[in-house]
């Protein structure tokens, strides 16, 4: 089967970052990268603050982080007044975790596609409480009817408290059907916590649009906002209950404010979002988003022709929109955590080339990002060399 051709580069779109261009950057879904006007957006507000602490803390910076959700929430299509800027997807789960009031004889349920930390988070918050972690199994290849039976017969009214899911995976690359997702466990009266790491900048669905009672997304991979910025979107049912992970002056004054603010912490990350925002807009959002799903998919092609994956095996389970796609690697490669982190270290160091190694169902899967800073010839490089390399093990 023939590759299809990339997509058209967007001139210019290179030069708006300051990576390393000795280094193949094909790993946009882990960190991100912030374009140089959101930096040095962000580097201002750092001097403002150094030149006057006091001041910067306590005279409009509230009223600035308010600003500045709103102007989030709208992007998203989300409800401003319930949405709380918070550091990133991991400490959104968290706090509506510890929020939901837990007990023994109560389950939190996920799907085997779920991201590790957060997964982490759930087991420790069910240790806490006495609470059942239950884990669904999706296959791989399953279709989104597929995927919605699963969660039909999985979830267990009056007992399943939580219902966890993916929009975007991690590990896997899949879109999740979310939106249907939330209404099977609304039938059922199961609350819907939607971790939405990679949603925000990739995805056009607005987060009003799916309904869940809980949605976390970052800002700072697809959205091109500073590192640590991040929101969590509560239902209105639900604002009143969520309590911040750290107690603060801004205790009293409810939701989303006492999850907000945090003292001294840094919040220059978050009000430079927007300039990352800006970024993405100047270029065009639904522009980059096509460039960078069409870039994914032809790098998924050329790698996985050169480690001879058949064509059948190259899934395309986030359809067009995602910017992010798996290959298959050959058996008994990356089968362990530690063993995919020894792999893409040693990607890196020898072909200067950044991609995430994943592990799911014992099978190692190389999972390649498409992005603006990207261009066709950095995937091709890294079929020409990653055969021989995979080969010396």
């Amino acid at each position: 089967m023939s590759v299809p051709p990339p997509p058209e580069p967007i001139a210019g779109a290179r030069l708006l970052f300051s990576l390393d261009p000795a280094t193949s950057h094909l790993n946009h879904g882990s960190f991100g990268a912030v374009p140089i006007v959101a930096q040095r957006a962000q580097q201002r507000l750092r001097d403002e603050m150094e030149s006057d602490p006091l001041r910067y803390f306590v005279q409009g910076l509230a009223d600035r982080i308010a600003h500045t959700r709103r102007h989030l929430a709208g992007f998203l299509g989300a409800d401003p007044d319930g949405t709380a800027l918070t550091p990133n997807a991991t400490t959104g789960v968290a706090v509506v975790l510890q929020s939901l009031g837990l007990r023994e004889g109560d389950e939190v349920l996920t799907t085997d596609h779920g991201y590790g930390a957060v997964t982490l988070s759930v087991q420790r918050e069910c240790r806490r409480s006495g609470v059942t972690h239950r884990v669904l199994r999706v296959p791989l290849a399953a279709t989104d009817e597929e995927i919605l039976q699963v969660v039909r017969s999985g979830l267990r009214p009056g007992r399943t408290r939580l219902l966890l899911v993916d929009q975007v995976t991690s590990a896997t690359a899949r879109l999740f059907p979310v939106a249907a997702i939330v209404g099977i466990a609304r039938e059922q009266g199961v609350p819907v916590l939607v971790d939405a790491a990679h949603a925000p900048g990739m995805l056009a669905a607005s987060v009003q649009s799916i309904g869940a009672d809980f949605w976390v997304g970052n800002l700072h991979k697809w959205g091109y906002a500073p590192r640590g910025t991040a929101v969590l979107v509560v239902s209105p049912a639900w604002r009143e209950r969520i309590e911040p992970l750290v107690v603060s002056w801004e205790q009293e004054s409810g939701f989303p404010g006492r999850l907000e603010w945090q003292g001294t912490a840094d919040y220059t990350a978050w009000l430079s979002a927007p300039a990352g925002l800006y970024t993405l807009r100047n270029l065009g959002v639904d522009r980059v988003r096509a460039h960078n799903a069409a870039l994914a998919a032809y790098g998924q092609r050329v790698v996985g022709d050169a480690l001879a994956v058949p064509p059948a095996e190259l899934l395309d389970p986030g359809g067009p929109t995602v910017a992010m796609r798996i290959v298959p690697l050959p058996a008994g490669l990356a089968t362990t955590l530690d063993a995919a982190r020894a792999l893409q270290a040693r990607i890196f160091e020898r072909l200067a080339t950044q991609v995430a190694v994943m592990t799911f169902g014992g099978r190692g899967l190389l999972r390649l990002c498409g992005q603006v800073y990207n261009s066709p010839d950095e995937y091709e490089r890294l079929a020409v060399r990653l055969p021989t390399l995979l080969a010396q093990r």
